[in-house]
């Protein structure tokens, strides 16, 4: 089912998450799979959905930067720095993961990825939904990321229980990802932010 982004669709959203179920929706980079990052069988249904494997994370996208202690053990000063100075935007920052998150969202790593979307309706449909979706990216493994909801439908004809149509993206590559789990920072991909944009933040190995 797809439905037009508006007040409507996020409030079927949030009932379907509530209810364990799977959405996709339009991120700040791609559309993404959004479940309750807490509920170990949903996000088990996601990981199914895409043909990924276990032992690679989920990340996870918060509507407040306050939602990311939910996930993160301890924000660092170099934590905050960075997303003091970056957030909301395509920046997924890597940190210490809580030790009650469930082992399907961290794939036992021990570190979680956080993003604050840099789109304000985006935000809205993420507190809606509790504060807080997987994100991971609308598509097969190894697939082509969806730009579109009907993309999202082409390879995903069942298995997704609502797609909110919020438009096509204008984006050519995902969020960059950048570890802060250590204390010091390391670029895991570079993406749509830069690596000499964020050298103009902190220094990078």
């Amino acid at each position: 089912m797809i439905l037009a982004d508006d007040q409507k669709a996020r409030a079927k959203a949030a009932e379907l998450i509530l209810r364990g179920g799977v959405i996709a929706f339009r991120t700040d980079t791609f559309y993404g799979l959004g479940v309750d990052p807490l509920n170990r069988n949903a996000v088990r249904a996601v990981k199914r959905l895409k043909g990924r494997e276990d032992g690679k994370p989920i990340l996870v996208l918060v509507a407040d930067i306050d939602n990311a202690d939910r996930f993160i053990a301890q924000r660092s000063a170099l934590f905050d720095q960075v997303a003091a100075r970056v957030w909301p935007g395509p920046l997924t920052l890597v940190g210490q993961a809580r030790d009650d998150l469930p082992y399907e969202l961290t794939a036992g790593s021990g570190t979680i990825g956080v993003r604050l979307p840099n789109d304000e309706n985006v935000r809205d449909l993420i507190r809606a939904c509790g504060g807080a979706l997987t994100g991971t990216s609308a598509n097969l493994s190894g697939y082509a990321p969806a730009r579109t909801a009907k993309d999202v439908e082409a390879q995903f004809p069942t298995g997704v229980d609502l797609i909110i149509d919020g438009g096509e993206v204008e984006v050519t590559k995902p969020s960059t990802v950048l570890d802060l789990s250590t204390g010091k920072a390391r670029l895991i991909r570079e993406g749509a932010i830069t690596r000499e944009a964020l050298r103009a933040v902190l220094r990078i190995e």
